[in-house]
């Protein structure tokens, strides 16, 4: 049998400051990006994995080649080479073309001249011309131009970040329904409310799910109030926010453009130098993405607790089995789905701690470290994504309620003692609940023997229901006065 050769790829010569080097023959990037490709293998996910990133970034190359055809900088032919380029970009083309990790030294340069230099290549391609035709249609000279790295780059993570974070929002409005939904299915199913894990008041079931429908419909707005502060970009300062290079006229036009082509209301930074360092708006944003990691974390921990047992445990409510728990002990099955919720908290918690880090680490007139900080955005929104909906799918729609269970550990405990101390005071009440665990006996057999309160009043004190809601209890004297 013959030994097969190795296949040999095609290559073509390509050149940059530093010199010639090496590029596959069919790859729409360049000397840049194939020698940032060399220097960051890090993580093995590349850039192109963040669709919604190359996305942002093509709106901003296309935004900029309007402006600059607008203000005469870039002559039609070559202009519309370059919007047909991006929009084909923008649409999910070529997206195996962004190969750079999305751990990378420059501030995020080897990812702009990425995608500079595939828009050129496109752009040639559609204009009929080989690739690495670059004294027709250059990658910094006309794809570039009036840009530099550092105000596309940033500009192009808040308009990610703008783009995308609508998902996570419509997930938490759809795991907000199910707990609502929830609320209602439960609304009549009498509990023992608990704090610190001891026993506390009545409540019910019901009231227990609205809670968690409300905490996170409260981040839905908490996300709409931090994505407002992504809306101010630096478009047009270039490289420190001074706009060297570019007309006075375009960094207006720019992000007018940006606008139209993005359909996201951008604005203007109040100050460009401020802006080109300033990645306050990405820790908020972050901040509270992991307010919301850390609410669902919190949700999971108490669905898990609820569920715990069947028999030996909680069991108040019954989470729908998706697995087989174990490989030696026949039958268990294990609360996996809360379980998973967790662990992608406990990432985001992580990344927000990285994104506040990166952002401290700036110096100066820029911060080198927003490859980083993008990442790490984007994971959590996806990740925190994907996990509600799980949450809400597979876990949150076919919960049931342990009803007798709930009952059984109202009557047992001491929480229908808090409703005495207005009537027989806090140390009374307080001996009648130490009582109730000392004995085994029910609050209403202790209060029948006592004979402290009248009938009427004794049923006020032991209807849970009202228990659950704000109640005044008087004891009044025999004679009524």
């Amino acid at each position: 049998m013959t030994d097969m050769l190795p296949l040999t790829v095609a290559k073509r010569r390509e050149h940059d400051s530093l010199g010639e080097i090496d590029v596959d023959a069919d790859a729409y990037y360049a000397a840049q990006t194939a020698r940032a490709f060399a220097n960051f293998q890090i993580s093995g996910i590349p850039i192109g994995h963040y669709a919604v990133f190359i996305r942002a970034l093509a709106f901003v190359k296309k935004a900029a080649a309007l402006a600059n055809l607008e203000l005469g900088d870039l002559d039609r032919k070559k202009a519309d080479a370059i919007v047909a380029a991006c929009d084909d970009i923008a649409g999910g083309k070529l997206a195996d073309q962004f190969v750079l990790d999305v751990f990378q030294g420059g501030a995020g340069t080897s990812t702009n001249m990425n995608v500079n230099e595939v828009v050129a290549n496109l752009a040639l391609e559609h204009l009929g011309l080989p690739k690495g035709s670059f004294d027709v249609i250059h990658p910094n000279n006309d794809v570039n131009l009036s840009q530099s790295t550092n105000d596309v780059y940033p500009t192009a993570i808040r308009l990610a970040l703008l783009l995308s974070y609508d998902s996570l929002s419509n997930e938490l409005a759809g795991i907000a329904d199910a707990f609502e939904a929830k609320a209602a299915e439960f609304a009549d199913i009498l509990k023992l409310g608990r704090t610190q894990l001891q026993d506390a008041v009545p409540m019910t079931l019901g009231q227990e799910f609205a809670a968690f429908a409300v905490t996170l419909r409260e981040d839905i707005l908490r996300l709409e109030e931090a994505a407002r502060l992504l809306k101010e970009i630096n478009l047009g300062g270039t490289a420190i926010g001074t706009g060297i290079t570019a007309d006075p006229r375009y960094a207006a036009l720019a992000i007018k453009k940006l606008a139209e082509v993005s359909s996201v209301d951008v604005v203007p930074a109040l100050d460009f130098v401020e802006a080109c360092w300033d990645t306050g708006a990405f820790v908020l944003f972050s901040g509270t993405i992991k307010r919301t990691a850390v609410k669902l974390s919190k949700i999971s921990n108490d669905l898990r607790l609820l569920s715990s047992g069947p028999r030996g445990g909680f069991g108040e409510i019954n989470l729908p089995p998706m697995q087989p728990g174990s490989s030696i002990m026949p039958g268990k099955v294990n609360p996996v789905i809360p379980e998973v919720v967790n662990q992608v908290a406990f990432q985001v918690i992580g990344a927000d701690l990285v994104v506040t880090l990166a952002a401290e680490a700036g110096q100066l007139q820029l911060n080198a470290f927003e490859p980083v900080i993008v990442f790490n955005l984007l994971q959590s929104i996806t990740l925190l994504t994907n996990a509600v909906r799980t949450l809400r799918e597979k876990c949150i729609a076919g919960i049931t309620a342990n009803e007798e269970r709930c009952k059984e550990h109202l009557e047992a405990g001491t929480a229908l003692a808090t409703a005495l101390t207005s009537l027989i005071g806090y140390e009374k009440a307080a001996e009648m609940a130490k009582e109730i665990l000392r004995s085994g006996r029910t609050m209403r057999a202790l209060l029948d023997e006592s004979n402290t309160l009248s009938a009427d009043l004794l049923e006020q004190v032991l209807d849970t229901k009202a228990l659950t809601r704000p109640s005044r209890f008087r004891n009044q004297p025999a004679n009524g006065k």
